[in-house]
């Protein structure tokens, strides 16, 4: 049995719920990751923003490229208004099996991982750490 601690990215980058679709979109550039936890002023988790996320907000964006106080005014929009906040998220004590379930059945490429005791932010597992780990095997 393979624990979700022994392969997670342990206190991953975040952005507060509060945050702007700009820092967000710089964030992950910079982490060149498709991921991002979304924490309450507490740290815990209250969503996910994902790449996908910021392409289906941007498609009206791209399409009025022209109006460019409204695209500003989209960058400024708040992190709460376009992330998942139905997250699925598990514990570090959990299976890996567990997690690899969730993200076939949810069709999701990373959990964020919280701390059992508060729902604090503690990791997050991804695609990648999932098959860098089974690289490992072959």
């Amino acid at each position: 049995m393979l624990n979700v601690a022994e392969i997670m990215t342990s206190n991953p980058e975040h952005i507060v719920a509060t945050g702007s679709v700009q820092e967000a979109i710089n964030k992950l550039f910079e982490l060149d990751a498709r991921h991002l936890p979304v924490v309450d002023e507490h740290g815990e988790l209250v969503g996910v923003l994902s790449d996908r996320d910021l392409r289906e907000y941007s498609q009206p964006l791209e399409m009025q490229f022209d109006n460019l106080t409204s695209s500003n005014e989209r960058e400024e929009t708040s992190v709460s208004d376009i992330m998942s906040g139905d997250v699925i998220s598990a514990h570090p004590e959990d299976d890996v099996t567990e997690i690899i379930d969730i993200m076939i059945d949810q069709k999701v490429g990373a959990v964020p991982i919280v701390d059992p005791r508060d729902g604090s932010l503690v990791g997050i597992v991804s695609y990648i750490d999932i098959l860098r780990e089974a690289a490992e095997y072959f």
